[in-house]
């Protein structure tokens, strides 16, 4: 049971990431007011990271089940470890962190890397299968 959901939360892990990638490239604006919200809140914030523990966790128990397994698991160890580290950072930080970010990322940015979006939502999609 527990693999079953680990492989439904990666395979929607996917299809969110791939559906960033259209939000990036028709409305990039949009995606960069997201990206400034990020850390702003508590609730923001400790939702952030709590979603990615338990995608890193999805990406871990599943990785021996996917096409490529190495893949699944250091992108799951990385989150997961990634994710604790944001657990001890200020939020306050994380949020002048994503603020700095979306000011150098400008909106014509955001265009040029969609296609990167597509093809890593395009991969988890295909290695969960």
């Amino acid at each position: 049971m527990i693999l079953t959901i680990a492989k439904y939360i990666v395979f929607l892990f996917g299809i969110f990431i791939f559906l960033v990638g259209l939000l990036m490239l028709l409305t990039p604006k949009k995606a960069r007011k997201t990206l400034q919200l990020a850390g702003s809140t508590n609730v923001i914030n400790y939702t952030e990271i709590t979603i990615r523990f338990i995608i890193a966790l999805a990406l871990i128990f599943y990785a021996d089940f996917s096409k490529i397994p190495e893949a699944f698991s250091i992108l799951g160890w990385f989150m997961l470890v990634t994710s604790l580290i944001l657990y001890g950072v200020p939020r306050k930080l994380h949020h002048q962190f994503s603020l700095k970010s979306a000011e150098k990322l400008k909106p014509l940015y955001f265009k040029w890397i969609s296609p990167f979006a597509f093809a890593f939502g395009s991969f988890i999609i295909y290695n969960t299968l």
